[in-house]
C-alpha cells in the first residue's frame, strides 16, 4: 500500500509560489482615490473606526477639504500605522498640491476670499469670464458651460478636469481665479432601481455601461455598494468618485 503522496522539494516550491501568485490576483484591485469621499463602506473596507469615519464626514459637512495624508490624519486621528498604509492611494486634486493652506473664511455665497485672491463662483461664471484664462478660447468656454449645464452644475472642482480638451495646465490656471462655491442640489440616482435609460442621463455613464449596471444587478439581486461598481466591464473606475456623487443605494 502507497504511502501519502510527497512532493519534492523544489516542485513544492513552484506549488506555494503558484499559490502566492493566485492569492494575489484574486485581491480586489485598489484604485486611487480621493479620501474627501470616503463612504462608510469605503472608511470600513480600509479599516477605518465609526469615530474615525465621523469626523470625517463632519467636517465635509462644512463644506471643508482635507489636501493632504497630514491633514487627513489631523482630522480623523487615525493612527500613523493606519495611514501609512491607506495614504498610498490617496489622490487629491493637483492644484491643491502647489496651493498654500486657505486661512480666511467668507460668509459670501458668491465669491470666497483665499489668501487676499477673491475666487468667482465656478457654477455662475460666464464664457466670457472663462475666456480670460490664458489657453481657454471661445470654445473651450462653450464647451465648459454645456459640460457645466449637463452635469446640473458643479459639485467639485476636479470636475473641471473632466471637461474633453482642457489641458491640466490651464485647469490649474482657472482653479487659481475659479472654484465650486455655491453647489446645485441634486436628486440622486438609485443603482439598485434604475433602468439603463436613466442611469445613462449621468454624464459619466454610457448607455452600454448603464446597461451592464442594470445586468449585473439582476444577476446579483441587489447592488450592496458602490463599490461593488468597479467589477463592472467598462465602467469607468477612474471616474468613481465623481460617479458616487450622483448615486444612491
Amino acid at each position: 500500500m502507497s504511502g501519502p503522496l510527497i512532493l519534492e522539494n523544489s516542485l513544492q516550491v513552484q506549488v506555494d509560489s503558484l499559490k502566492t501568485i493566485a492569492a494575489k490576483n484574486n485581491k480586489e484591485r485598489v484604485y486611487p482615490f480621493n479620501p474627501n469621499f470616503i463612504t462608510d463602506f469605503k472608511g470600513y473596507s480600509l479599516g477605518m473606526t465609526i469615530e474615525e469615519i465621523d469626523r470625517l464626514h463632519e467636517y465635509r459637512k462644512r463644506n471643508k477639504f482635507v489636501n493632504s495624508a497630514e491633514e487627513f490624519q489631523e482630522v480623523t486621528k487615525v493612527s500613523n500605522s493606519l495611514l501609512n498604509v491607506i495614504s498610498k492611494d490617496f489622490k487629491f486634486p493637483e492644484w491643491t498640491q502647489n496651493a498654500k493652506p486657505n486661512t480666511h473664511k467668507s460668509n459670501s455665497i458668491e465669491s470666497v476670499n483665499v489668501n487676499k485672491i477673491t475666487l468667482k463662483d465656478l457654477n455662475t461664471v460666464t464664457a466670457q469670464d472663462l475666456q480670460k484664462i490664458s489657453g481657454i478660447g471661445e470654445k473651450l468656454s462653450a464647451r465648459i458651460i454645456k459640460f457645466r449645464d449637463r452635469l446640473g452644475g458643479f459639485l467639485i472642482d476636479e470636475q473641471l478636469y473632466d471637461v474633453y480638451g482642457l489641458e491640466k495646465d490651464v485647469v490649474k490656471r482657472t482653479l487659481n481665479e475659479f472654484r465650486v462655491i455655491s453647489k446645485p442640489k441634486i436628486v440622486k440616482i438609485n443603482v439598485n432601481i434604475a433602468t439603463a435609460s436613466e442611469l445613462s442621463k449621468l454624464i459619466y455613464l454610457q448607455k452600454h455601461v448603464s446597461e451592464s449596471i442594470v445586468n449585473y444587478r439582476n444577476l446579483n439581486g441587489s447592488i450592496n455598494s458602490l463599490n461593488e461598481l468597479s467589477k463592472i466591464e467598462n465602467f469607468p473606475i477612474e471616474r468613481i468618485d465623481r460617479i458616487a456623487l450622483y448615486l444612491s443605494l
